[in-house]
């Protein structure tokens, strides 16, 4: 089976999930996954689990990022701030759906790629940075929308401040190795309505930078 037959398989199978919004389905059939995963693991690229993509990090389940994306809602005119870039795929679907995507990754080498990555596709509405994701951007803030790709143990406060009023953010939330759950919050006035959504496993938001030394062969890319 080509991986375009498996693309087109994906987007049938999130369909039949219950993924209705016409444009996020657009947006995973035009971001093709394969250029998103190390050569090791491009034949297991559309399966139904993460994968590793170096550094100790992960590409996530494509089922967990559909789930997140049309939890957040999405809109044309709407600025939203990623945590986490990893290998720039979820990036690349939220770029076809934002106005403005702003995206931060710890790990140097891991958004080196990505960024590598969105330019050859012509992703040219997100802005990217290195840095602690816990911190948020604060000097792009409000954001209509804010989604984690990693798991915070409790919701951060620093990220609820950055949200606009009205605004949403789709976050893990739990111990790294206990329960986690995928939280939405919206903000109001008076503070923030939070809502449980679904069970997840996702790495824990990391406060702080990693060690500059280490690279992108220090942690091997095994299957988990």
């Amino acid at each position: 089976m080509t991986l375009t037959t498996q693309r087109i398989r994906l987007i049938i199978a999130l369909r039949q999930s219950g993924v209705t919004d016409p444009d996020i389905l657009s947006a995973f059939e035009r971001v093709p996954r394969e250029n998103f995963v190390p050569e090791t693991f491009r034949h297991r690229c559309y399966d139904n689990t993460a994968l590793p993509i170096g550094l100790g990090q992960t590409i996530s389940d494509p089922n967990v990022v559909v789930r997140m994306i049309s939890a957040l809602g999405v809109g044309r005119r709407l600025k939203v701030l990623e945590i986490g870039t990893g290998s720039g795929y979820q990036t690349a679907i939220l770029s076809h759906l934002f106005r403005r995507v702003y995206t931060i990754e710890r790990h140097a080498p891991l958004l080196e790629k990505a960024e590598s990555r969105l330019t050859s596709f012509k992703r040219f509405n997100v802005t990217a940075k290195a840095g602690d994701g816990a911190m948020g951007w604060p000097a792009q803030a409000p954001f209509d929308r804010i989604i984690s790709a990693a798991a915070a143990r409790e919701i951060p406060q620093l990220l609820v401040e950055q949200l606009a009023i009205g605004g949403v953010m789709v976050i893990p939330v739990g111990p790294e190795y206990g329960a986690q759950k995928v939280l939405r919050l919206t903000r109001t006035q008076d503070g923030a309505d939070i809502a449980e959504l679904f069970d997840v496993r996702f790495l824990p938001l990391v406060d702080g930078l990693p060690d500059k030394g280490l690279a992108m062969d220090d942690a091997p890319l095994e299957a988990e």
